[in-house]
């Protein structure tokens, strides 16, 4: 509420006129901030129709802080023309003045001084008149005391382009009487209460209208989960880049697809249950490529491709489906998808967890390819300083772990893995001889990369196209063997 010795004034003041007040006078007259009698006229639009207020724009002008200063004491080159005594003054001990860089340009203009640059001591400066009138001034004071008509607007112009006199847009209030005017002024109610029910006194009471059109308290929404917005921003890292996003959410998988097509030993510890999450039911998944699935066995159990292979034991089973091989075409691949492992859980290791893998397939690609497409991929994520360090991941040959600097933690730590898929791996499903497949994964949850894998290379082989895997490992199987 507004100051209440300030309302009742302004009360009394309507009260007085039959068509109202300006704000502004009624603030001149009694010596406050304009503000002070907005508030007021506020504070009494609030509490029903006692006044009627019509909000009014005017301009006007007003002098500038150099303005208010130069009213005072004088323009510029007046007082230039004042500090120079009839003997002369040297130019360099005139331009030490506050005023007389300024003031020296104007006066010249004015042509109430002029410069002897002969002069024995150096140039000096001279009267060239007896006295001057200073209108700079002159034309200030009027707008000061209120009588800005009396000057042409070219005028005003010239002393708003030497930035001593500025239009000023003021709003008022026109203020007259409201329907229900009193000079004294009842707080209404704005919460019909139970006491005010029970004792009745509800009917003496004067309640603030509802507004309808008010805006009510925002509500509580949802939002985006913090690894939604990372993923997000993982996936729109790759669209850039050029990459094609492969469909997901297939958390089931065949241990030939998810182990035997990545070239895994059968014999490897991530096979293991204490690893891998096994299916009951089914027990055992049948329908493969039957010459891919005796390519991988093959190479599995007798080597191939230049390789020794794994000299694990034989495995068969049983496909209707025919292989469809298509031409080749260079691609560029990444899914982010949820995927699961039989993990004890701590700060470092999740059962379920977000992989992000991807995977870029061409002619001749080389290691150096690989390494080039990670700092490009790493600098749009904001990690800049890389390094790498060789590793082993049984379907890729060479293969190499990605380091970043962290500035926060003062060392190196792991932010993905990432190699060249081998031979073994990639030409039984057909693919040409020189063709290479690159490929990187981390997680959402940690900044390492969790061991990454394929489990859908059954595109690799033609079922869609040429080349669609999914660099997924869920550790989901069924039983092959």
């Amino acid at each position: 509420m507004a100051d209440a010795g300030v309302v009742e004034t302004l009360l009394r003041r309507i009260e007085k006129v039959d068509d109202g007040v300006d704000s502004l006078e009624v603030a001149n007259s009694l010596g406050v901030d304009h503000q002070v009698i907005v508030g007021a006229v506020k504070s009494l639009q609030s509490v029903g129709d006692v006044i009627s207020a019509e909000l009014r724009s005017s301009k006007h002008w007003e002098l500038t802080e150099e303005g208010m200063e130069i009213a005072e004491n004088g323009s510029h080159e007046a007082r230039v023309f004042s500090s120079i005594p009839l003997e002369g003054l040297a130019q360099s001990e005139l331009m030490k003045l506050s005023f007389g860089k300024i003031g020296f340009s104007k006066a010249m203009s004015s042509k109430w001084i002029r410069v002897d640059k002969t002069h024995e001591g150096g140039p000096r400066i001279f009267r060239t008149v007896e006295s001057i009138e200073d209108q700079v001034r002159e034309k200030l004071l009027l707008v000061q005391k209120g009588n800005t008509s009396q000057l042409e607007e070219k005028e005003k112009n010239e002393l708003k382009k030497r930035k001593l006199l500025s239009e000023v847009t003021v709003k008022t209030y026109w203020i007259t009487k409201g329907n229900s005017f009193s000079t004294t002024i009842t707080k209404q109610e704005t919460e019909l209460t139970p006491e005010m029910i029970a004792t009745g006194n509800w009917k003496e009471k004067k309640f603030k209208p509802y507004n309808f059109e008010a805006m009510g308290v925002a509500p509580d929404s949802g939002h985006l989960h913090p690894l939604m917005k990372v993923r997000t921003q993982f996936r729109q890292i790759f669209l850039e880049m050029g990459f094609t996003e492969m469909p997901t959410n297939n958390f089931i998988e065949s241990s030939f697809w998810n182990f035997d097509s990545l070239f895994q030993p059968q014999q490897h510890p991530a096979r293991d249950q204490h690893d891998t999450f096994f299916l009951s039911d089914p027990a055992l998944a049948h329908e493969f490529p039957q010459d891919y699935l005796e390519r991988v066995k093959k190479v599995h159990s007798e080597g191939g491709f230049g390789s020794q292979g794994c000299r694990s034991l034989h495995f068969t089973t049983h496909s209707d489906d025919n292989l469809i091989q298509y031409p080749f075409t260079p691609v560029k691949y990444f899914s982010i998808d949820r995927v699961f492992r039989n993990e004890t859980l701590d700060a470092t290791h999740l059962a379920e967890f977000h992989q992000i893998e991807g995977v870029v397939a061409d002619y001749g690609l080389t290691l150096g390819d690989l390494m080039g497409i990670l700092h490009q991929f790493f600098t749009k994520l904001g990690i800049t300083k890389l390094r790498f360090k060789p590793a082993y991941n049984p379907y890729t040959e060479p293969s190499m772990e990605v380091f970043s600097y962290h500035e926060g933690l003062k060392k190196w730590v792991e932010v993905g893995n990432s190699g060249v898929f081998r031979p073994e791996m990639l030409l039984p499903m057909g693919l040409p001889e020189d063709v290479s497949v690159i490929a990187w994964g981390l997680s959402l949850e940690r900044p390492t990369m969790i061991k990454y894998g394929i489990n859908n290379i059954r595109e690799l082989v033609g079922h869609k196209v040429n080349l669609q895997m999914v660099l997924r490992q869920p550790h989901m199987s069924t039983g092959l063997l």
